[in-house]
């Protein structure tokens, strides 16, 4: 049975669900025995899967975010209400909220909240719109639902109503009241790759299996011998000393295993298996691709690339969950995506040169996204001594009739 299905079976058992990747760690625990257990928090052990989180959260949580609302078909910026400036209080900014948040939409799905505070604003559900917001860890928050529609959240056992609990999700099915959980998806890739780690570890640590073996090649021991022979030659190697024996013990030395190509590479395969589950190139977190390297002519159009097939689709979402759960229409809520498409200074220079020649940029407006004033009568006074006064186009006059 596979996963949402044995998810949609103990929900219809009982109307009561946790996360996704909850169950399903439960029930690998339960097969997998001593291996590790795979959850929202071990799997943060894992570099590919710590390098993805951060990578698109960091992103998205320095993205600026803006309000806009249209007039007269014009998009018109407009005041952020403080709910956008500080979500969770004095002490819980923007871009950490946003963070938090999109490291848990990433790994789990689903990030949860309780709406603490409400403004003035009526939204369209006839309450205040938020106006703080407390993040909540996703293994304090159960829900409950009727199909696809959430009837209550559980947090640490107490019962909230889904107007109370802010509550965004991503990676979702019909039918289905939560989003779905890449960590649970990629548990079998994130536990192959957790084991081998362990198992690196404990060869190096020693524990994994025995270093050496001793062998009588004359005869076949008892476990009293095999006793002395041990306790023997661990005296005299404890402290650097010579080992003496006859010529019926052999020592061997145990291949490494954690040293051979096969188990390297296939550790290298997991860290690209499993980017590929949380939305982030390989080559991103410096992880090896399979032809050995990628080649873009400039990091713009890296940068383009990833935000169009990997993160634009993601920060849409966001902006529409947090237009219609934290601002009145027609106000609406922009992630300001030129942060990520940061050009090389020369490369700027061409495109805003570009635009202000083909009339679409005024001059004052290329100024300003510089972050500098506009130009002074002093200074326009001195690109006239340089070049002179700008000449205008002649134009052509069209001539009447003679007679």
């Amino acid at each position: 049975m596979g996963v949402l299905a044995r998810l949609r079976a103990a929900f219809n058992r009982d109307a009561q669900i946790t996360t996704p990747e909850e169950l399903l760690a439960a029930q690998r625990g339960q097969r997998t025995g001593g291996g590790v257990l795979v959850t929202n928090d071990t799997a943060l052990r894992h570099s590919a899967v710590w390098a993805c989180l951060r990578v698109r959260a960091d992103l998205v949580s320095t993205m600026p975010v803006d309000v806009y609302r249209r007039v007269n078909g014009v998009q018109v910026e407009v005041p952020k209400p403080p709910v956008l400036v500080n979500p969770g209080g004095q002490q819980i900014g923007i871009m950490e909220w946003l963070y938090s948040t999109q490291v848990d939409l990433d790994r789990a799905g689903n990030t949860f909240g309780l709406i603490t505070e409400r403004s003035g604003v009526i939204g369209p559900d006839g309450r205040g719109l938020p106006a703080r917001i407390d993040l909540l860890a996703l293994q304090d928050v159960t829900v409950r639902a009727n199909g696809a529609t959430i009837t209550k959240y559980v947090v640490a056992g107490v019962e909230y109503d889904p107007w109370d609990v802010w509550h965004e999700k991503q990676f979702t099915v019909a039918g289905f009241p939560l989003g779905l959980s890449p960590v649970a998806y990629a548990a079998w890739g994130i536990e192959e790759s957790l084991n081998a780690q362990k198992f690196a570890r404990d060869w190096f640590g020693g524990g994994a299996i025995p270093l050496a073996e001793l062998v009588n090649k004359a005869k076949t021991i008892n476990k009293a011998e095999a006793k002395v022979a041990k306790e023997h030659f661990r005296a005299s190697v404890a402290n650097g000393d010579l080992f003496v024996h006859g010529n019926d013990w052999e020592y061997r030395p145990i291949q490494a295993v954690a040293h051979q190509s096969a188990f390297i590479e296939a550790r290298q395969f997991g860290l690209t298996d499993i980017a590929r589950f949380f939305g982030c190139p390989s080559d991103l977190i410096d992880a090896a691709v399979s032809t050995g390297h990628i080649t873009y002519a400039t990091i713009t159009q890296r940068n383009l690339q990833f935000l169009i097939m990997h993160l634009g689709p993601a920060v849409t979402r966001r902006e529409d969950a947090l237009s219609r759960g934290l601002v009145p229409g027609p106000r609406y809520v922009k992630l300001n995506r030129g942060s990520l498409l940061a050009m090389d200074p020369e490369a700027r220079a061409r495109t805003l040169a570009a635009r202000i020649n083909s009339r679409t940029l005024a001059p004052s407006e290329a100024r300003a996204l510089e972050d500098l004033p506009p130009f002074t009568p002093e200074q326009l006074a001195e690109f006239e001594t340089l070049f002179g006064s700008p000449r205008t186009p002649p134009t052509t006059a069209t001539s009447g009739a003679t007679g």
